[in-house]
């Protein structure tokens, strides 16, 4: 079909005043995390960033986010492929049943089960340890993961899993050296979502979490807001270091991220 060239143009607009919608925010927290702290004082200011991490002692909370998120990435992920394998590809009583009670666990708000949650954890002992940080968001991930990824492999050609099986391939040789490498762009994307998701992660490291040590950066960022409240250059430059590994994943991750969106949703 032929495309006018006003419909194209009007596409382009489109595009454009969204792009400049959603970057705006962005574009003014950076702005203002470099701007001077004396007001009428131009210039670039990086030495913001520089005071924003010794003063917020950001260095241990950004180490307690990734030590929580990798832990999750991992743990999540590997769950994932294993559930979606089962899913997709496996016949069994009750198989359809136990997926969709899973993908119902996605409709379930975490602020409505966390109390709960937090009561059970301080009885097992695991209150303010990066279990409690940890295992919960492994669980609220998987049902995502197992749903996104049952997708992918449910629609690998049957000859291909035949064909494998006739080789003498058995289900671990099968998910790993065929399933695994021709959904990379999947599991791509599911690892930036969940590492997107665990880095933001606010409360429940609220909740869970009360010495210093296990802070995140992002709850690290709460309290350094109340004693920073008068610096909003200072704000901003702590709200760039908790974002700034969100947006290196993706930047680097990002033609792999963009591509296993595209078939998601031509699959799904």
């Amino acid at each position: 079909m032929r495309v006018s060239a006003a419909e194209r143009f009007g596409t382009y607009a489109v595009l454009c005043a969204f792009t400049l919608f959603a970057l705006y925010p962005v574009v003014a927290i950076l702005v203002t995390a470099l701007r001077s702290e004396v007001a009428g004082q131009g210039g670039v200011h990086f030495g913001n960033l520089v005071t924003a991490w010794s003063q917020a002692r950001f260095g241990r909370y950004l180490l307690s986010s990734v030590i929580v998120s990798l832990s999750v990435v991992t743990l999540a992920g590997l769950l994932s492929v294993l559930a979606a394998y089962a899913f997709a590809t496996m016949r069994f009583r009750g198989r359809d049943v136990l997926f969709y009670v899973m993908v119902l666990g996605l409709t379930v708000p975490s602020e409505a089960v966390v109390v709960p949650l937090y009561f059970t954890l301080r009885d097992l002992g695991l209150t303010d340890t990066y279990a409690a940080l940890i295992f919960p968001q492994v669980a609220q991930s998987v049902a995502f993961g197992a749903f996104w990824l049952r997708t992918y492999f449910a629609s690998v050609s049957r000859g291909v899993l035949e064909a494998a099986r006739l080789d003498g391939a058995g289900h671990w040789p099968t998910l790993w050296r065929i399933l695994v490498p021709m959904g990379r762009p999947a599991l791509v994307t599911l690892v930036v979502l969940i590492f997107m998701w665990t880095w933001n992660e606010f409360l429940l490291a609220r909740v869970m979490v009360t010495s210093e040590a296990l802070r995140t950066a992002p709850l690290g960022l709460q309290f350094f807001s109340g004693r920073a409240t008068t610096s909003v250059p200072l704000l901003a430059a702590a709200s760039v270091l908790v974002a700034l590994p969100v947006v290196l994943v993706y930047l680097f991750l990002q033609r792999h991220f963009i591509r296993g969106m595209i078939e998601g949703s031509l699959k799904g």
